[in-house]
């Protein structure tokens, strides 16, 4: 950062900043309507971009109206959902825990959504309740499950504090991938296929039913993530500073635990386990404007959007068969990340 040696330096700097973040957040804003109109024209039934519009707008052809509206459009916007929403509450918990490694699975909510879908898999529980919806459903019931539990254990009469936190969401998940392992071990073939595929993440069963029922959470989580920004900045440099600036660290720190259980059990009810999203992009952001929330936000939300769409694009159009999207979050998303590292690591978290 430039010595600020009078006012008119800091008033060039921001001007500076602003300009800066300006141009970043309208290039990731571009980036993010390009790739949706990319993946909507990618797939096995061809489109151009202004086959897309016009489609969209019921101008085309009856098959390319079926095509975009109803198969592909929802699935396009839920990667665009799970996308932002993973990234935001990836975002919240490297500011809360104040460590570059963390995301939304840092708390076990994954591991615990996991194993609550596998339950509705193999034992079908809440299908008589819920129908076809009850997979999602019952984990997205285990996500606060898990973050209850995750609460209760790190509780204690000195309060709760984000190591003890951190080490109790380690134990839960770790505790609930052990429940999806056995309940892997012992099912029959077809449940072991729709459990593994599950714990994958795929966008493949992404309809305009189970998108209206994710979208909520996922949103009010953003918003909440939105709200106790200014939080987040005092708190990521220091609880104890934010607490002498008068912040209340134990009811901001509750809104974001709860902000990412929304975020990540609304994902999980649609796409599944869908891993690296969370600890990427609010790196990759963090090292192109620094760590003011009132940018990350919205910059998490474009990027991740723009990066699921795309992750699970390549994922469905790439080889003959629809892989799950999860896969190529790690394989593509994880030496991209380590590349990032490599080159501008020093400036990480200064």
């Amino acid at each position: 950062m430039t010595d600020l040696e009078s006012f008119e330096d800091v008033r060039g700097y921001r001007r500076r900043m602003l300009r800066r973040y300006t141009i970043v957040i309208s290039l990731t804003i571009v980036c993010m309507f390009c790739a949706f109109i990319a993946c909507m024209a990618v797939g096995n039934y061809q489109l151009s971009p202004s086959e897309v519009w016009n489609a969209l707008i019921g101008n085309e052809s009856p098959g390319a109206v079926q095509v975009v509206r109803r198969v592909r459009l929802p699935r396009v916007l839920a990667a665009a959902f799970v996308g932002a929403g993973l990234s935001v509450a990836g975002l919240a918990m490297q500011s809360l825990f104040k460590n570059p490694m963390a995301s939304p699975s840092i708390l076990g909510l994954s591991a615990g959504a996991a194993f609550g879908a596998s339950v509705a898999i193999s034992f079908g529980i809440g299908i008589g309740l819920f129908g076809r919806f009850a997979t999602p459903v019952l984990a997205f019931v285990m996500c606060f499950v898990t973050m209850g539990l995750v609460y209760l254990i790190s509780a204690s009469r000195y309060g709760i504090s984000t190591v003890t936190l951190l080490l109790a969401g380690v134990a839960i998940g770790s505790f609930f991938n052990g429940l999806v392992s056995l309940m892997q071990y012992v099912a029959d073939e077809n449940t072991l296929a729709s459990i593994v595929y599950w714990t994958m993440g795929s966008f493949n069963k992404a309809t305009w039913d189970n998108l209206t029922y994710s979208f909520l959470p996922v949103l009010i989580g953003v918003l909440i993530i939105a709200v106790i920004y200014r939080e987040l900045n005092l708190i990521s440099a220091g609880e104890e500073q934010a607490a002498n600036l008068g912040v209340n660290v134990k009811r901001t720190r509750a809104l974001a635990i709860i902000a990412t259980s929304l975020c990540v059990g609304g994902s999980v009810s649609i796409a599944g386990t869908i891993g690296f999203v969370g600890l990427i992009i609010p790196h990759i952001f963090r090292m192109m404007v620094g760590p003011n929330h009132k940018v990350l936000i919205p910059l998490c939300i474009f990027g991740g959007a723009t990066f699921l769409m795309l992750m699970d694009t390549i994922a469905k159009a790439a080889f003959e068969i629809s892989f799950p999207v999860g896969i190529f979050t790690s394989l593509l998303g994880a030496p991209f990340f380590v590349f990032v590292l490599r080159r501008r690591k020093k400036e990480m978290w200064e």
